[in-house]
């Protein structure tokens, strides 16, 4: 996927919602250390940068370039591209070897990852007792009744055009495989559930649904699910063009250590 992301890496910058401080203080609360993490699929940086406000060292990697090249600077975070020919090995010695890493994050990407091999690669990396890895991501917004129903609809409409993988996030990770054992924020089968909250005008809405993959994929091939007369009745039902909204996305999390 990461050859879609790479066209809409400026939008999906300005569109993303920023993951709430709180989150990375009780994921740093939970590791027996704070020397170095890893934040895996770190597109622009926003989660790798908060990480960063509690570790010595943050390595954040990505296979796309594109998305690396908006990346946010921090002078304890260390941007790396990954591309797919890496092997397992060459990951392990970029980190520095194995059972270094206090915490491993995944903001909004895992469901792309090749699960068996990740974990596999997490489960020698994370530091054994103490390490941690926590993967996260979110599904829904919430606005207003009369928005939401608006929305829904839109969504619905784009559902044939996810990506088999999405299929994670749209069960709110639920049927996510996570063979790690929990540190008290979810387990397999329950994540726990969180919120973003975020102000927005509608062109910042827009800005995300463009930024998404499903929309991405309908307009390649061929099909506009964002026409001229969906953005006029989304529009309406936000308000007007020229108003803020508080919008709450809906999201959940998964974080465990390595079972011995």
């Amino acid at each position: 996927m990461a050859g879609l992301f790479d066209k809409h890496a400026e939008t999906y910058l300005q569109a993303r919602p920023s993951y709430p401080s709180e989150w990375y203080s009780m994921l740093a609360a939970r590791t027996s250390h704070h020397s170095l993490a890893w934040d895996v699929g770190t597109g622009n940086g926003q989660a790798a940068v908060g990480v960063a406000g509690h570790y010595e060292q943050v390595i954040a990697t990505d296979v796309s370039e594109a998305q690396l090249s908006f990346a946010m600077p921090h002078p304890r975070v260390r941007y790396v591209h990954t591309p797919q020919s890496m092997t397992e090995d060459e990951m392990v010695a970029l980190m520095g070897g194995e059972n270094r890493v206090d915490l491993i994050t995944v903001a909004t990407a895992v469901h792309w990852f090749d699960l068996p091999k990740f974990y596999k690669l997490a489960k020698r990396l994370l530091r054994k007792p103490g390490g941690i890895l926590a993967v996260w991501a979110y599904n829904d917004m919430v606005v207003n009744p009369e928005f939401n129903t608006v929305s829904r609809r839109l969504w619905e409409a784009s559902m044939q055009f996810w990506h088999a993988d999405a299929k994670y996030v749209i069960d709110g990770y639920r049927n996510l495989p996570f063979p790690f054992e929990s540190v008290g924020l979810g387990h397999e089968g329950k994540p726990t559930q969180l919120e973003i909250r975020k102000e927005l005008l509608f062109e910042g809405y827009l800005k995300f649904l463009k930024s998404s993959s499903p929309f991405n994929l309908a307009k390649e091939q061929g099909v506009d699910l964002l026409s001229e007369e969906v953005i006029e009745e989304l529009e309406s039902s936000w308000g007007g063009a020229n108003l803020v909204r508080t919008v709450t996305y809906k999201a959940f999390m998964l974080a465990g250590t390595v079972i011995e």
